[in-house]
């Protein structure tokens, strides 16, 4: 015989389950703010005279992109890259460039190997962030050599790391973004 049901089966943190749907206004904000913030936070952590600070707004579309692979479109890239431009120092169109490229070659990755595990996502982040680096300092107007890519070697290490850090963040910022908060009428 079938038991009487918990009276917490249908129950969440913010009431009833039933007749409970997400924001629509969060759920297309989230992504975009959040990868936005993070081209601005390393303005206001700290000034150094070598590159440490891992490019947060990259790795935070590039994590965007790998947890929740259909929810940027392609073309992200561009405005995404032009708000980065404005507060990153780089030359104006790098980042557009560079992040418009990276959406294109995720598509092109996603749409060859549409199976991936954590380790895969964590290499081809890990070598497209490096890429980003090496060009970002290319067209930054500094001297390609073996200086360059040792005065990038910390900050390149930093930002490996960081990675699936960012990809754990991105998953929860997801889970807030799908959260059940509005009545449906």
């Amino acid at each position: 015989m079938i038991g009487e049901l918990s009276s917490r089966a249908r129950r969440d943190r913010y009431g009833s389950k039933i007749n409970r749907t997400h924001s629509p206004i969060r759920a297309y904000v989230v992504p975009w703010a959040s990868i936005m913030l993070g081209s601005v936070l390393p303005l206001f952590v700290i000034a150094s005279a070598v590159p440490l600070i891992p490019p947060l707004g990259f790795l935070m579309l590039l994590s965007w992109r790998l947890v929740r692979p259909g929810l940027l479109p392609v073309w992200a890239g561009f405005p995404l890259g032009l708000f980065d431009d404005m507060f990153s120092g780089q030359p104006f169109g790098s980042a557009i460039m560079l992040w418009s490229l990276t959406m294109i070659a995720l598509e092109i990755i996603e749409t060859r190997f549409p199976w991936r595990g954590f380790f895969q996502d964590w290499a081809v982040s890990g070598f497209l962030a490096i890429c980003y680096l090496i060009a970002a300092a290319v067209f930054s107007g500094g001297r390609v050599g073996p200086t360059m890519l040792l005065v990038l070697a910390p900050q390149a290490l930093l930002t490996l790391a960081l990675i699936p850090v960012l990809s754990r963040f991105v998953a929860g910022l997801d889970r807030f973004r799908l959260a059940r908060v509005r009545g449906i009428d």
